[in-house]
């Protein structure tokens, strides 16, 4: 007969068991053959769910022969550095399926619901996904910069089903994101300047914004490219106070903007053009744009590697990934989204494994971040002077085999700095400084 000690240490060890295989199974959590600088931090994870509200905002949604004046209720999901690492948790979230009805899957997580907060004054990062996705799907970038010293607040849009085309329906995406990116923003760094529970600890003065395809155009306009006023009848008027021209225009910039990245950002939705001259060339803060170069979602060339040409005033720099389309930032598909085509391709890609497009990113936009947003010069090497086509690289001195060290970078190697010798094809990494 076993003792209830005896029962009370398997259950314990059990449990122990259970959270560290979810905690392994976590997308935050990098393959072996990932880049340096994709390693999680030094610090624990921390979550929390809140709801920021801003008061009679128009909702192109809502309302017969106009936009209804609503109160705003905006979902958010807040990961931030904790003081020591915990169990994880699992995220519970949903997609629409092919019928447009949702497919409800869980993610496993490595942050811990209300753990202590780290001491520290950490960088703000405002997360925003794309149509009809939710933070849930993002949170592998989300946990891997809480680890790393970020406080990131990622909005849920409450998108209509995509699966729904009509100029209706998509006049929700075209409205919340700007308008609903502007607002995070703004109430997170309040609270943060006040010191307010979860907020306490970010520095409202060090802000960045990282959007994905939707959530690419919002995190864009909200850095300044000025909106274009065909946008004010495709959201029936509910943006027409902040086109280009119009007296609340300037209102959509976030303040103290350090750094932006757009990950296959929307430019052009169903032939509605989403800026004005002068467009991206607007945006003064340093850019980093990710994308597939068979996107054809958002296109390449014309496409995101137009919006990097465009970007004159902005130090900025373009990462492809030669022949991945545009599901190329949410996480790997769970069992749940395997059971469809339509469901799958949501998430995978068809030529690269989503681990590897996950780490990779996670690699560069944490260099470009700590180099611009938290100023460490040493970062520079990570995303500066690097040969164009990865392929190019030479490392001369590097061992042979199967060698698992990275590349030092120049001048002892032209093969990308952090990246290990046989893992580092197919991708081009492309650099333009800003003109006066």
């Amino acid at each position: 007969m076993i003792g209830k000690g005896w029962v009370a240490v398997a259950a314990c060890a059990a449990a122990i068991f259970s959270w560290e295989g979810r905690a392994q199974q976590a997308p935050a959590r990098p393959s072996v053959d990932a880049p340096e600088l994709a390693a999680l931090g030094s610090y624990g994870i921390g979550v929390a769910d809140l709801e920021f509200v801003q008061p009679g905002r128009a909702d192109p949604l809502q309302g017969a022969d106009k936009p209804a004046i609503v109160d705003r209720h905006i979902p958010i999901k807040l990961w931030y550095p904790a003081a020591a690492k915990g169990p994880g948790t699992r995220y519970s979230t949903a997609l629409p399926g092919e019928k447009g009805t949702d497919v409800a899957f869980e993610v496993p997580g490595l942050a811990t619901p209300g753990a202590a907060a780290a001491k520290g004054r950490f960088p703000l990062v405002i997360l925003a996904h794309g149509y009809s996705n939710t933070p849930e799907v993002l949170s592998w970038l989300g946990e891997n910069l809480a680890s790393k010293g970020y406080v990131v607040v990622a909005p849920a849009f409450r998108d209509p089903p995509i699966t729904i085309r009509t100029p209706a329906a998509r006049a929700g995406p075209l409205t919340s994101r700007p308008l609903d990116i502007a607002f995070v923003a703004a109430e997170a760094q309040r609270r943060a300047r006040s010191g307010q529970g979860a907020f306490a600890a970010a520095d409202a003065g060090r802000a960045a914004l990282i959007g994905y395809s939707m959530g690419g155009y919002g995190v864009l306009t909200a850095a300044g490219a000025p909106l274009d006023p065909a946008v004010a009848a495709a959201t029936r008027g509910a943006l027409a106070p902040y086109v280009a021209g119009s007296e609340k225009a300037d209102a959509l910039k976030v303040a103290d903007l350090k750094a932006v990245v757009a990950i296959s950002p929307a430019s052009n939705l169903y032939g509605t053009p989403l800026w004005a001259a002068p467009g991206v060339a607007a945006i003064r803060a340093p850019t980093l744009f990710v994308v597939g170069s068979q996107d054809h979602v958002v296109g390449y060339d014309p496409g995101v590697r137009t919006l990097f040409d465009q970007a004159v005033h902005a130090p900025r720099y373009l990462l492809t990934f030669r022949e991945a389309a545009h599901s190329i930032a949410l996480i790997g598909a769970p069992p749940a989204m395997r059971e469809s085509f339509w469901d799958l391709d949501w998430f995978e890609d068809a030529v690269w494994r989503k681990d590897r497009l996950m780490a990779v990113q996670a690699h560069f936009i944490t260099a470009f971040l700590d180099r611009y947003v938290k100023g460490e010069d040493a970062k520079a090497a990570y995303i500066d002077g690097l040969v164009p086509n990865s392929n190019d690289g030479k490392w001369p001195g590097a061992p042979g085999g199967r060698y698992a060290g990275f590349s030092p970078g120049a001048p002892a190697s032209t093969i990308w700095k952090g990246f290990q010798p046989s893992r580092v094809s197919g991708m081009n990494f492309e650099f333009k400084p800003a003109q006066p």
